[in-house]
């Protein structure tokens, strides 16, 4: 299995520690970057990784300090259903409920060893299905809503 991976500086460490693992599970990583701890601005690699998702059909892992900046910004992108998580179980909620296809980690708030078992749930689950459908149907609505007028 495939998988985009990206981050800003400020997850370049922990991006790195899950490649290793990814690839020692037998994943195939599209690294988008960043390659460096040099400042780079998240939603730049929220943009390259979402495109990676979109593009390729496989999941998406982000990564900034919180998690939050980057998982805002991949939501920004149409058919893109980040969720920020730092445990298992909403990893795993994350994919079966809401059919996310980008999972985000705060590198200042997730340790490596538990952000690798994060991220090995997130992929290893799929989505649920039934009742959950029409909940997704209308999140994929919303993305076409504009509650502002202009």
């Amino acid at each position: 299995m495939k998988v985009a991976i990206g981050c800003d500086h400020a997850g370049y460490d922990l991006k790195q520690e899950i490649i290793v693992h990814l690839r020692a599970e037998g994943y195939t990583i599209v690294d988008c970057g960043a390659f460096s701890r040099d400042s780079v601005d998240y939603p730049d690699i929220a943009a390259t990784v979402t495109a990676a998702v979109l593009e390729q059909d496989i999941p998406g892992v982000i990564i900034c300090g919180t998690g939050i900046g980057i998982s805002i910004a991949a939501n920004k992108i149409k058919g893109i259903r980040a969720a920020l998580c730092s445990d298992c179980y909403t990893a795993r909620m994350a994919r079966e409920h809401n059919n996310a296809n980008v999972i985000a980690l705060g590198a200042r708030v997730i340790g490596p060893g538990l952000a690798v078992e994060v991220v090995k749930t997130f992929l290893s689950s799929s989505f649920a299905a039934g009742r959950h459908q029409r909940r997704v149907e209308k999140i994929c609505q919303l993305e076409n809503t504009s509650l502002r007028e202009e």
